[in-house]
């Protein structure tokens, strides 16, 4: 059965939120807290979190994920990215996951490694109304080209180079709904 390592994206300097958004409270859990919650580690082979945060690496490792240190953020989410893939590239594949989405339930991830593992040569993600949105788990045959990308360029420069590689898991749209800012957050509250 083919492996799956895991990568959450959490050292994003957060301009338009103002602050840490990762550290704020969504219904009486951070979001981080959140993020970490919807990850099913039992079905997976290695889960890291890469951050430039304090308070998330705590959470992460008292959550039993490995942490990442990214010291240069300012470099975009191709070096999150690649310190991530780094660390899990023994894996056949790896999922991607942002850790600003509060609303993304385990039981979607869980559907979308199943999917992933009837087609494990292919790019699987959550969508809804066929919009593409996070997470993204990659087979290995893509790990050279991810590792590759530079700047605030992620895994989507990549899909859209393989749009027939690219299958799809529908799931309810506030699911996919992320957090830039305090008015999103507070937007998406009635959806719990």
């Amino acid at each position: 059965m083919p492996t799956i390592g895991c990568v959450i994206m959490a050292a994003g300097n957060a301009k338009r939120y103002g602050a840490n958004k990762l550290t704020a409270l969504f219904h009486g859990r951070s979001l981080i807290q959140r993020s970490l919650d919807a990850i099913p580690t039992a079905h997976l082979e290695k889960t890291v979190v890469v951050t430039q945060y304090e308070e998330v690496a705590a959470c992460a490792a008292e959550s039993g994920f490995s942490v990442i240190r990214n010291p240069h953020p300012e470099l975009g989410i191709s070096q999150s990215l690649r310190l991530g893939l780094a660390e899990t590239s023994k894996c056949s594949g790896v999922l991607f996951a942002v850790a600003d989405q509060p609303l993304l339930r385990r039981e979607s991830v869980e559907a979308l490694l199943a999917l992933w593992q009837r087609h494990p040569e292919r790019i699987a993600a959550l969508s809804s109304g066929g919009q593409r949105g996070n997470p993204c788990l990659f087979p290995a045959r893509f790990f050279p080209e991810l590792m590759e990308l530079t700047g605030d360029r992620g895994g989507s420069a990549v899909i859209r180079r393989h749009p027939e590689d690219l299958i799809l898991l529908e799931v309810d749209a506030a699911e996919l709904a992320d957090v830039d800012t305090p008015q999103a957050l507070a937007a998406i509250s009635p959806h719990l």
